[in-house]
């Protein structure tokens, strides 16, 4: 069967706006262009339409989808498995939120007494299972499961003004880091001062901290190009010189 630009739009629920877009810039051309100057859609630019608007529901841009889709080993069935995953995941930490909400709602109409943990569960929750989505294996290969696990369970257990520190000392690093870069001087006062703001919010975390621990992450900041891209995003050469700077905050720069 096949859709003119408009029936396809009101079949999938999306502008003409955004189909013409879509084909502008590649993304979803139609199947072709009939003698009136319409664009026809067939049954392949459906399902195509299908797995971008996937996509778009798990928040990725249209630019990476145009690369996910277009690239020559993309496997349409291998994508809405993804899809599955994905989703029931972002499911589950939606309904987190939404009994927290509901706990909330019945803790302030004084029927039930909310402790203040509970108030930041399902948050803690969401930030455990992103990291260990994002960064588990390699955190349980190089550190091993029981400190993964503890690390774990410790933002499970943090209180309020924990969790609050945490993200004030996040948002401070962030800050001391890029002042220090401008010197260029891992060594620098400004660099060996967010090195021990680093240390200090890893201790949050951690059960135990040594230095060669440290220095190990350092590594791993710029050796896995998913924290290497993390801490040069804002500047290109931040995670090498993190590293640096931890190295000699160590003392294991020798």
């Amino acid at each position: 069967m096949e859709y003119t630009i408009q029936k396809l739009g009101q079949l999938a629920g999306v502008s003409t706006r955004t189909l013409r877009y879509y084909d502008e810039i590649g993304i979803l051309k139609p199947a072709r262009i009939n003698s009136s100057g319409y664009r026809i859609y067939g049954q392949k630019e459906i399902d195509l339409l299908q797995q971008i608007l996937f996509y778009r529901a798990l928040e990725v841009d249209l630019e990476t989808i145009k690369k996910i889709m277009t690239a020559p080993e993309f496997d349409g069935i291998r994508a809405l498995n993804e899809h599955h995953d994905r989703l029931l995941e972002k499911r589950k930490q939606l309904d987190r939120l939404v009994e927290n909400v509901e706990k909330t709602i019945a803790s302030t109409e004084g029927r039930i007494k909310m402790s203040n943990q509970e108030k930041f569960e399902g948050f803690k929750k969401r930030i455990v299972e992103d990291n260990e989505k994002k960064y588990g294996e390699e955190v349980r290969t190089k550190y091993g499961n029981e400190a993964a696990d503890n690390s774990n369970q410790r933002v499970l257990n943090m209180t309020q003004e924990e969790y609050e520190k945490a993200e004030m000392l996040a948002a401070e690093i962030e800050t001391t880091l890029a002042e220090a870069l401008g010197t260029g001087d891992p060594a620098s006062e400004k660099a060996q001062k967010a090195v021990d703001l680093h240390r200090q919010w890893l201790c949050l975390y951690w059960d135990e901290y040594s230095k060669e621990a440290h220095a190990g992450l350092g590594n791993m900041y710029v050796e896995d190009e998913r924290f290497k891209a993390y801490y040069d995003k804002a500047q290109p050469g931040t995670a090498e010189f993190l590293r640096d700077a931890i190295l000699v905050y160590t003392g294991l720069n020798k």
